[in-house]
């Protein structure tokens, strides 16, 4: 049952995520479509992303306490309506109201989602399982985002946002048929759980998220850039090498998910480690070949972290894991905001190739945060003992 359960999961992350990632690839066609300049068009981008950070604690807060399973289908049928009303818009304005409303439930469902995922995964697998939902994500970067923007690119972008309602509508039934509807549930009332951030083990686990993902983000957000500048790419190995991006990105998750299983925090702090050297590396490459090979590692190596940090999360938020979830994923948009604006004015500074080495020393903060969240740790069980 729970195989079943998490593939029906798994489904509805792909459509969803799909659907937050695809717009890049479509954006020219909407903004020539829509009569919209490129930029109000990118706005499309960030309205998302401000939906997802502002709307997920809040709608989590409100639903606390609901059953999980009509919770769940509830934040479905929201997005399906979303992205079918996307398709369908008439205008701009339309479009930019239905992406907002589509955001508001992506980290509430993407929240329930791994809570009902995790608690029917055996004991001392949460992390694995995390990655397996995680997954959908990793799927959605490497093969939802490209195959949306062909088919955008052969029947217009109104297709794309209707192929992903199909998905999101298939998963909504899948999910209805084989999640059980038996979940746990915390019973507090509407914002009741905020209590849980009193916790300081909780609040440095989501300021990791937040800072220790900034530095390969900001490589991620100007990699194009920095593969056509100091990489010597043509502009038509872009793609591919996204692709290569992504398809360490899901290697580097699945195998990220079993270390963090055995030994969760040092491993962390030995993939962020492994993440600065590559970043020098990436600055100091000489060669493409050497560049394309840093990219598929650097991929692998800081998508690994990933669940190991928000089954950290789960484990220091045991009265509300739901809300602390739904934080965390506000902590990493925030985070994807911010290393845009950093490596922005990195470039303006210090040019192009140096935003490898302020990645770098992001990822170094990160180190630290583990560190302390280790040492922590590690004075709770000698006082125990």
């Amino acid at each position: 049952m729970m195989e079943r359960s998490l593939a029906a999961l798994l489904v509805c992350v792909f459509g969803v995520t799909t659907g937050e990632f695809v717009l890049a690839g479509i954006l020219p066609a909407v903004a020539g479509d829509l009569r919209v300049s490129i930029p109000a068009a990118g706005l499309l981008v960030t309205a998302y992303a401000l939906g997802m950070i502002v709307g997920g604690p809040l709608l989590t807060a409100i639903t606390a306490g609901r059953p999980r399973k009509p919770l769940v289908l509830g934040l479905l049928a929201v997005a399906v309506a979303g992205n079918l009303l996307s398709a369908v818009a008439p205008g701009y304005g339309v479009l930019f109201a239905a992406r907002v409303v589509t955001a508001l439930v992506t980290s509430t469902f993407f929240a329930n989602a791994i809570v009902i995922a995790t608690s029917a995964a055996p004991a001392g697998k949460q992390a694995s399982t995390v990655a397996r939902l995680v997954f959908g994500m990793n799927l959605a970067m490497i093969l939802g985002a490209p195959l949306g923007t062909w088919i955008g690119e052969a029947f217009g972008w109104r297709s794309t946002f209707g192929a992903i309602t199909a998905c999101c509508a298939v998963g909504l039934l899948l999910v209805a048929r084989l999640v059980p509807g038996d979940q746990p549930v915390t019973r507090s009332r509407a914002f009741g759980e905020f209590s849980v951030f009193r916790n300081r083990d909780l609040l440095l686990a989501i300021t990791i998220t937040a800072v220790a993902n900034i530095g390969l983000l900001m490589v991620f957000t100007y990699l194009a850039p920095l593969l056509t500048g100091p990489g010597a790419f043509a502009a038509a190995a872009v793609a591919p090498m996204l692709l290569v991006y992504g398809v360490g990105a899901t290697i580097g998750n699945l195998v990220g998910g079993r270390l963090a299983d055995r030994a969760l925090l040092p491993s962390q702090l030995g993939a962020l480690a492994l993440l600065v050297v590559l970043l020098v590396a990436l600055w100091a490459s000489p060669h493409p070949v050497i560049t394309g090979l840093l990219v598929f590692a650097a991929g692998a190596v800081g998508f690994s972290v990933i669940p190991g940090m928000q089954t950290r999360v789960l484990t220091t938020a045991a009265a509300a894991p739901t809300l602390a979830i739904a934080v965390n994923a506000s902590a990493y948009q925030v985070a994807a905001a911010f290393a845009g604006w950093v490596g922005g004015r990195v470039i303006a500074g210090a040019g192009l190739a140096s935003v490898y080495l302020a990645a770098a020393l992001a990822t170094v903060l990160g180190i630290g945060l583990s560190a302390a969240a280790l040492r922590r740790d590690r004075v709770r069980q000698t006082v125990r003992r």
